[in-house]
């Protein structure tokens, strides 16, 4: 399950204490169908929290001569586009390519590389978060439904 907290939030549960663990992630669905609920109620062993990280939408960086990043190190998006293992998979493509076109001048290629990273990156990060808020937002059940039944909006 997912559900937005405060930042705080996993700091005040004792993960360690299963019960205690996960009476407070139910806390969060009391209005929700007990046979939802018992996929947490009843689960085996102990919850594993995890937190989502992202970059910020447009993040950037100034090249620095010999280094690049690729996959999450460039593009951390929270995985509600489902592009993050496409993109870091792209990304090792595209870079290798770039290197490749440009034999003997590494930076050229990693100029190039960059060049194309941001804006592809830039475009599934904004994906990922309007997701992001489209499911935790009001109404985000129902937009959700509508979305894997009628396809994205002005689709």
């Amino acid at each position: 399950t997912a559900l937005k907290a405060d930042e705080g939030w996993l700091d005040t549960v004792d993960f360690g204490d299963t019960a205690a663990a996960k009476a407070a992630v139910l806390a969060h669905f009391e209005d929700w169908d007990e046979g939802l609920r018992a996929l947490v109620a009843d689960a085996d062993g102990p919850l594993t929290p995890r937190r989502i990280h992202a970059l910020p939408v447009g993040h950037r960086w100034d090249r620095v001569p010999g280094v690049t990043l690729l996959g999450d190190a460039a593009h951390l998006m929270s995985p509600f586009a489902g592009e993050g293992a496409n993109l870091a998979m792209l990304d090792g493509a595209e870079l290798g390519r770039a290197v490749a076109a440009h034999a003997g001048d590494v930076e050229a290629g990693l100029a190039e590389y960059e060049e194309a990273l941001f804006p592809r990156s830039e475009a599934s990060a904004a994906e990922s978060a309007s997701s992001l808020e489209t499911m935790f937002g009001e109404g985000g059940l129902e937009k959700t439904i509508e979305f894997f039944t009628t396809g994205p909006a002005g689709a």
